[in-house]
């Protein structure tokens, strides 16, 4: 790969920063009036030292941390990816090595302050709102996939900041922004994966009053820590019996000297985050929270920010993706031309990037949803505001529930189109893309992954299927956000058409009261609200683009809106065909 810098290279990502992205909105909500700013001028606590106090502060110092990821993105990450990939990790004894190079550039991350990115400025983290943070995930994830999940991994104390106790939050947080501890998730088990409300790893209360787990838990990524530093294993257990379902389960923090790495699994892709396998034998555990309430409260809460980070991920990915094969077609000459202007390579290249700009899009609508409800919550927490009192608020609502669809919709989309764009970019090389010579096979076999893990695609599904109904009645909250949005600039013909077949495609759905044809025909209405929701953000950004771009983008939204809409027609007809058509158990 060439070597340069991921933020400012990519001029999609950069019109997002520069004009797409509603900061004033996204610093009030963070900021709050700017509190940690005042608190620093009386206070002088050095954890505040970065607070801004006005929005221009703000921005740049958005911007100066995105330019100095992006740059240890594409001068540094980048560079070391594919010796890492064929280096691999080293398992022996319960313990895991990582190839020097990626230890050495984690300290370079930390060295630059980059490390505590999703940890809050109070904790000794850098204080960034969800919005920054993908953006940053996304330049660290085109560098490679797998750094990306050990960041990610050394930032779960977000977790622990939103459910912990005061005297948790002082202990561990902390060490997770200096980097002295990571942090890994182990929810799945052997026999079950998305089937968790019936795991079985068992939490015991003792006469000492201490948590004491057994079981064992399978695809843990950093359970091992990394390098030196430890992980504190956020761990879904169960203390009700064996048939209380998802209210039987607690949420647990584990030690990871506690418990016994029995394995790593060789993978086709990702091969330096550690995917382990966990014995735990009387493990003890301090309880996250209120008993019964680790999946139905802490773990989604926890997979919802996860989720997000894989869109962001297999968002960096895609790019990688888009460019390798970008370049490739620009540099390759077959017929006395570059392949970039035989006519089916051009369609390829030209769907690959109105692709990686819709899911750049509805990704930093995503984030930006999160911010408008998240930060309210946290800042409440730390005043003494009660949760009750906090939910009370009617922005609050709105907005959790959007970012609560947005999420899942999101990470279906995205994933599922990485895939396709590094599989189009494989395509581009030809047979040489078959080969390990070139990045591409890399990304290619890195991508697969993402819209599998943190909730696969079917999964997703399932999850939006009921925010959309719901939200698509005439009182409905998505009505009333897309509504609200295209109220705010001029609708072409064309989007106006789209909304129309989409709320056709919800309707006839949501006539079907057959459950296992409503459960067959979800993916279709999923489908249709993403093609929908980003046509409009597509739409939505000409207006506000740079000038400059402003021409490409109006040519890129209508030839993604045209896709839409055969989509569009295609689910419907189908969904008229099936409900023709009687179910058979």
């Amino acid at each position: 790969m060439i070597s340069n810098n991921y933020f400012n290279d990519n001029d999609d990502l950069i019109d997002h920063f520069d004009s797409l992205t509603p900061w004033n909105a996204v610093i009030d909500q963070y900021e709050q009036g700017f509190e940690d700013f005042a608190e620093y001028q009386k206070s002088g606590k050095e954890e505040l030292t970065f607070a801004p106090g006005n929005y221009e502060d703000a921005i740049e110092f958005y911007r100066s941390t995105l330019e100095a990821g992006g740059d240890i993105a594409g001068n540094d990450i980048s560079q070391i990816a594919k010796q890492m990939d064929e280096e691999g990790l080293k398992y022996k004894d319960g313990q895991v090595g990582f190839p020097k190079p990626m230890l050495d550039v984690v300290e370079k991350i930390k060295s630059a302050g980059l490390l505590p990115y999703g940890i809050h400025r109070h904790y000794g983290g850098l204080g960034l709102p969800s919005v920054v943070q993908s953006m940053l995930s996304e330049c660290v994830s085109r560098g490679d996939g797998s750094l990306a999940i050990t960041l990610g991994c050394m930032n779960l104390a977000e977790t622990v900041e939103r459910f912990g106790t005061e005297e948790m939050i002082h202990e561990y947080v902390p060490k997770m922004a200096a980097g002295e501890l990571c942090g890994a998730m182990a929810l799945t088990e052997p026999n079950y994966g998305s089937d968790l409300p019936n795991l079985q790893t068992k939490a015991v209360k003792g006469d000492d009053g201490v948590w004491k787990i057994t079981g064992t838990k399978r695809f843990i990524t950093h359970a091992c820590g990394f390098g030196n530093a430890p992980s504190i294993i956020l761990t879904l257990a169960r203390t009700g019996s064996t048939t209380s379902g998802a209210r039987g389960l607690s949420f647990f923090l584990v030690h990871s000297k506690d418990v016994f790495v029995a394995s790593i699994e060789k993978k086709m892709g990702l091969h330096c985050s550690p995917t382990c396998e966990v014995v735990f034998e009387n493990s003890p555990g301090i309880l996250i929270g209120e008993e019964g309430k680790g999946l139905v409260k802490y773990s989604m809460a926890m997979m919802n920010q996860a989720r997000l980070n894989i869109a962001a991920q297999a968002m960096g990915i895609a790019t990688a993706a888009y460019f390798e094969g970008k370049k490739y077609a620009e540099e390759r000459v077959q017929f006395g031309k570059t392949i970039s202007n035989i006519t089916a390579v051009k369609k390829m290249l030209e769907r690959m990037e109105r692709e990686v700009a819709a899911m750049r899009c509805i990704l930093y609508e995503a984030s930006f949803a999160v911010d408008q409800y998240r930060w309210k919550e946290e800042r409440g927490k730390m005043k003494g505001i009660s949760e009750k009192d906090i939910k009370k608020d009617e922005s609050f609502k709105k907005w959790e529930k959007l970012a609560s669809l947005f999420t899942p919709l999101s990470k279906y989309y995205i994933t599922e189109m990485a895939n396709l764009v590094a599989y189009d970019a494989l395509q581009i090389h030809g047979g040489s893309g078959y080969t390990e010579d070139y990045d591409v096979a890399r990304l290619y076999r890195d991508v697969r992954i993402t819209n599998i893990y943190e909730g696969t695609t079917q999964l997703q599904t399932v999850a939006c299927i009921g925010g959309i109904v719901s939200g698509m009645t005439e009182t409905g909250i998505y009505r009333e956000y897309l509504k609200s949005e295209m109220a705010g600039f001029v609708s072409s013909s064309e989007l106006n058409d789209l909304f129309k077949q989409f709320e056709t495609v919800v309707a006839e759905y949501a006539e079907i009261d057959s459950t296992p044809l409503r459960e067959e025909l979800a993916f279709e209405v999923v489908e249709s609200a993403a093609r929908f929701h980003n046509s409009l953000l597509l739409e939505r950004s000409i207006g506000r683009s740079k000038v400059e771009r402003r021409a490409h983008r109006k040519s890129i939204t209508e030839s993604y809106i045209l896709d839409s809409a055969a989509i569009l027609a295609s689910n419907l007809t189908k969904i008229r065909g099936k409900k023709k058509t009687p179910v058979t158990a």
